[in-house]
């Protein structure tokens, strides 16, 4: 392998254990549906970074056994690597190194839960990552988190003493890197589709009213599955 791998981390879309924030709201079937529309943007966009810039996609995904759910939803060439470990922590360093084991100069992490994500904050991420000496590049998200993690090497401490799931994880992550010398480059703010409010930003977005993100990502199996008015209301 060679250049660039950009892995999706999420989980397989199964109803009841999909997007259990929005289930609550809009029921277990449609957060599964609208977990796989996520799933098939997020990889669309990986497909749009330019060939030339050498990259290949990977569905970085859960449970064992769900590779037929992953191989229907991800373009034909996609690899798939079944996540280590339950702990974020643990999926994200073990993703990093089997990745950088296999020959690819460099590795992305993106959250599966970013439809609307704009291909150009991946290629500027790799674009960062090809400059000289060693770096991570940060995408931070809205709630305090990251939407994506750019490395060359494998630094386990970026994972450590990190609150998972909190607002603190992208501002901890940059304590990490700067505890061990690791220079940082920042990606623009984004955000991931996790409940009731932030699926409302996605509506916003879509249709153009959105004052805070703009000129992401078409989505277009996401924007099928909401113009259908499978969830008519919120």
């Amino acid at each position: 392998m060679s250049g660039a791998a950009i892995g999706i981390v999420g989980k397989a879309p199964q109803p009841g254990r999909s997007k259990t924030r929005l289930a609550s709201a809009i029921g277990a079937a449609a957060a599964s549906q609208l977990s796989a529309c996520f799933l098939q943007d997020v990889g669309a966009a990986i497909e749009a970074v330019p060939e030339a810039l050498g990259r290949r996609g990977y569905g970085v995904y859960a449970p064992a056994g769900a590779e037929d759910i992953m191989r229907q939803l991800l373009p034909a060439g996609f690899g798939l690597l079944l996540q280590a470990g339950d702990d974020l922590g643990h999926v994200l360093i073990g993703a990093t190194r089997a990745l950088l084991d296999v020959g690819h100069d460099c590795v992305l992490l993106v959250n599966g839960d970013s439809p609307t994500l704009p291909p150009r904050f991946l290629t500027q991420a790799i674009t960062a990552l090809r400059k000289s000496g060693d770096r991570m590049v940060l995408g931070p998200a809205s709630d305090g988190g990251y939407y994506l993690i750019g490395l060359k090497h494998p630094h386990q401490q970026l994972f450590t003493r990190i609150a998972w799931g909190t607002e603190t994880v992208a501002r901890s992550t940059r304590e990490r890197a700067a505890e061990i010398g690791l220079a940082t480059t920042l990606l623009p703010e984004w955000y991931d589709v996790d409940d009731v409010e932030t699926l409302r930003w996605l509506r916003e977005e879509l249709v153009g009213r959105s004052n805070r993100f703009r000129d992401g990502g078409f989505a277009a199996a996401t924007r099928a599955f909401l113009e259908a008015g499978h969830m008519i209301g919120l």
